[in-house]
């Protein structure tokens, strides 16, 4: 990311927002800010500003809640893990203190961006209406659930990008949020290959995998760009879908999501 463009943005939308940050200078600015943006998922420290400047289009404003959704989501169900005693073995726990730090990062720049328009956190309830009724007590389960949540996270930031082509700040960071996601669902899934014995189960999608077949909806997709892919480098038609990820549209995510949602 330029940080130096983003400033100059800024300031052709109001003159006076880098002296209210109260930096002398973009050098002294970059030696202050610097090394807490580099260690953030998302640069929060730009939040009030992105509301301000992007995200005043109804699109855009609903895109962000709908986002805020599904980080409210990841966020809390991974203080629950995490706060579950015995769950996680002591040899994987600094995997989900990391996800879960970035899911609150999420939180954290949704909640700042959107000031008074963002919604409220829903009650949640994770064994998802008693499907998954040990997901706090047995760690296959949680495993299952945090790839299920990721790999849905991921087609569900990729299904809103068309919608914020006329906000482009808010889709460079959405799109931000969106790889992050990607790396957490590739550790998930290749947790769960191992602990539930599934060797066929990669960090990448396979086709239409059938688990929980409304999360891979779509992905056995052999059409790409108009071009017919199957076959593709005398690969499988298994192969192939491996090199593209499918979106998933809002109602579907929805649709998918919602058992975890009381209200």
């Amino acid at each position: 990311m330029n940080i130096f463009k983003i400033i100059d943005q800024f300031q052709q939308i109001d003159g006076d927002a880098v002296g209210r940050l109260e930096y002398a200078s973009r050098r002294h600015f970059m030696s202050k800010v610097g090394s807490k943006l580099a260690s953030a998922a998302i640069p929060t420290a730009f939040a009030a500003i992105v509301n301000k400047a992007f995200a005043q289009s109804a699109a855009a404003i609903d895109v962000l809640n709908y986002a805020l959704t599904l980080e409210y989501l990841e966020d809390e169900f991974y203080k629950g893990g995490l706060a579950a005693a015995n769950l996680i073995p002591a040899s994987d726990k600094s995997i989900f203190m990391q996800i879960g730090k970035h899911e609150s990062q999420h939180v954290a720049f949704l909640v700042k961006a959107l000031g008074a328009k963002a919604i409220a956190k829903p009650m949640f309830d994770f064994t998802y209406k008693g499907a998954f009724a040990d997901v706090f007590s047995n760690y296959n389960t949680f495993v299952t659930v945090s790839s299920a949540l990721e790999d849905t996270g991921v087609r569900a930031y990729k299904g809103q990008a068309g919608v914020l082509i006329a906000d482009p700040q808010i889709l460079e960071y959405a799109l931000q949020v969106h790889s992050v996601e990607a790396r957490h669902a590739a550790v998930a899934r290749r947790l769960a290959a191992t602990l539930l014995g599934m060797p066929a189960m990669k960090g990448w999608i396979t086709g239409k995998e059938g688990a929980v077949p409304a999360i891979y909806a779509g992905e056995d997709n052999m059409t790409q760009g108009g071009v017919n892919i199957k076959g593709l480098a005398s690969k499988t038609d298994a192969a192939v879908t491996e090199a593209f990820d499918e979106p998933l549209t809002k109602d579907a995510v929805l649709a998918i999501a919602g058992p975890f949602i009381k209200g």
